[in-house]
């Protein structure tokens, strides 16, 4: 191993386990190797500045060659908390670990500017619910990745379909790289526990109305374990049979909006329709709250930069061009949303424009790290329109999906994973570094587009099978009913589930009217809450 010339320095090759699960073909080892004796040299790519050490790297599929300093331990630890013995934070780069935490904390401002959407899309009397249950998410899911949801998705071992749990309670997750050699695994894991938060808050805005809090709590957990967990790893997981189809999908067209979109469809479905919905129409109601709508824009555009952009999980070209293509595909979907409205009403809309923003920002998300800009601009006019067309789907399926979760995140991550399939150039995807194999029709690689639609169609129906099994079950179990009842329904589930209002005048009016009139019905109490 050693050379003969210069005894202080050896290559370590060995087989390696995995690469970063967007598509980088970096590759590592499943544990770190045992530290050689002193005077010995190994290492990875990325997890030092160039001031420190000097290394190099070839890319290969199947073995890695590194060459790093030695940092001078001799005790061969765990590493998992052995802190004391070595100094870990010298494999890596504090440009790239302040990158994916500040990412971290914009993928988590995202779920507040989800709460803010629905609720301005909502009637008033539902308004703080739905707040309630975007963080409520936040809360649910952290623990839930922390016990073992990290584990099943993100372990080093498992068969193509779900991970072990060798990482149960994160054990041994601290600094062993995990996604990308630049990261150690429990920033890795901070990161996506931010994307395992998301994904049920979006979809549970199907209960608006008419959904109670408690199986709502219990589903998302259950879920997450059944549905979401095992997407993320067949999508991002190198022993993930989606990673080696390969369905290339960079930030989560797949796991989180296809998977959302479909869940929050089955929830609507298993719910039943709001009292006075019509198959014609719907509902006929204003959003209550347009500001919050657009409040909810902003906080969900500005943490898209760390949602597309952190999932390069590195500070590179390619994170930089994922950022730029986000924000011109989430413009381009709104200026094509309210152009098709305004064709219509003669009208232009604040809503429509928001709307438009996020088609387009979901779209985009698939294909971030593997389009150029001229792509982004047709994938965010295609998000646009097709999910602007895709509100009308739920009265021909007659499903009352009421905040068109489905046809924004749905479709919209339908739309995004398929023109990967024709978009996408190892152009783009190398701007990391990496070397790719050629992805998209523009790439001459015409095959990929039907990887890009199985690995839809997987996603749909397992995530619409599990979801409607999952609630029909919960529903049998006392206590666990899903939905409010018609007295609670009719009062607002602002009141009937937490006895608290997103507006001091509501809860003034209502007061008034108990005290003008004591024997009055709930339909009558809350009339002026109707919009």
């Amino acid at each position: 191993m050693s050379s003969p010339k210069d005894q202080t320095e050896h290559v370590v090759e060995y087989p390696s386990y995995c690469c970063l699960s967007y598509g980088r073909l970096i590759k590592y080892p499943p544990h770190y190797v045992p530290y050689p004796p002193p005077g010995t040299t190994f290492g990875l790519s990325g997890l030092s500045s160039q001031a420190q050490f000097r290394s190099r790297i070839r890319v290969k599929r199947s073995l890695v060659k590194m060459v790093t300093p030695y940092n001078g331990t001799t005790d061969h630890a765990d590493y998992g908390y052995s802190t004391g013995v070595h100094d870990l934070n010298i494999f890596y780069d504090t440009g790239h670990l302040t990158f994916l935490a500040i990412s971290a904390v914009l993928v988590l401002l995202m779920i507040p500017g989800v709460g803010f959407f629905y609720s301005g899309l909502a009637r008033r009397k539902s308004a703080l619910t739905l707040i309630l249950l975007s963080m409520v998410s936040v809360g649910v899911i952290s623990f839930q990745w922390f016990f073992w949801g990290y584990s099943l998705t993100f372990s080093r071992t498992g068969n193509s379909f779900l991970g072990d749990l060798t990482q149960f309670g994160l054990m041994d997750t601290l600094a062993q790289p995990n996604g990308s050699s630049a990261l150690p695994d429990i920033l890795f894991c901070l990161y996506q526990g931010m994307f395992a938060a998301i994904t049920p808050a979006l979809a549970i805005g199907a209960v608006a109305d008419r959904g109670r809090i408690l199986p709502a709590m219990v589903f998302m957990f259950l879920w997450s374990t059944i549905v979401y967990d095992p997407i993320a790893y067949w999508t991002w997981n190198a022993n993930g049979w989606l990673f080696n189809l390969p369905s290339y999908d960079f930030a989560g067209g797949g796991p989180v909006h296809v998977s959302s979109g479909t869940c929050a469809l089955a929830y609507s479905l298993m719910l039943g329709k709001r009292t006075g919905y019509s198959n014609n129409n719907g509902l006929p109601y204003r959003p209550h709250n347009v500001t919050h709508v657009v409040l909810g824009t902003v906080f969900l555009w500005v943490g898209w930069f760390g949602f597309n952009g952190g999932s390069a999980l590195a500070m590179n070209i390619r994170a930089v061009m994922a950022c730029y293509v986000t924000n011109l595909a989430a413009s381009c979907g709104a200026i094509a949303w309210i152009l098709l409205d305004y064709r219509l009403e003669k009208k232009w809309s604040t809503i429509g424009f928001c709307s438009g923003a996020i088609s387009g920002l979901v779209a985009i998300t698939p294909a971030a790290g593997f389009v150029k800009p001229w792509a982004a601009v047709i994938i965010g006019v295609c998000g646009g329109i097709f999910c602007n067309f895709a509100t009308k789907v739920k009265f021909l399926i007659n499903v009352d999906d009421s905040l068109d979760i489905f046809a924004i995140h749905g479709i919209g991550g339908m739309v995004g994973n398929i023109l990967t399939g024709i978009f996408g150039t190892k152009t783009i995807a190398s701007l990391d570094g990496a070397e790719y194999d050629p992805i998209g029709w523009v790439d001459g690689h015409f095959v990929q587009l039907g990887y890009q639609i199985a690995g839809t169609l997987a996603v749909f129906a397992w995530s619409f099978t599990l979801t409607c099994i999952l609630l029909f079950l919960l529903n049998l179990i006392p206590g666990l009913s899903l939905r409010v009842s018609p007295e609670e329904e009719e009062l607002g589930t602002d009141d009937g589930q937490l006895g608290e209002f997103a507006y001091d005048y509501v809860e003034m009016t209502r007061h008034m009217a108990d005290s003008t009139h004591p024997h009055s019905d709930a339909s009558a109490r809350t009339s002026q809450e109707k919009v």
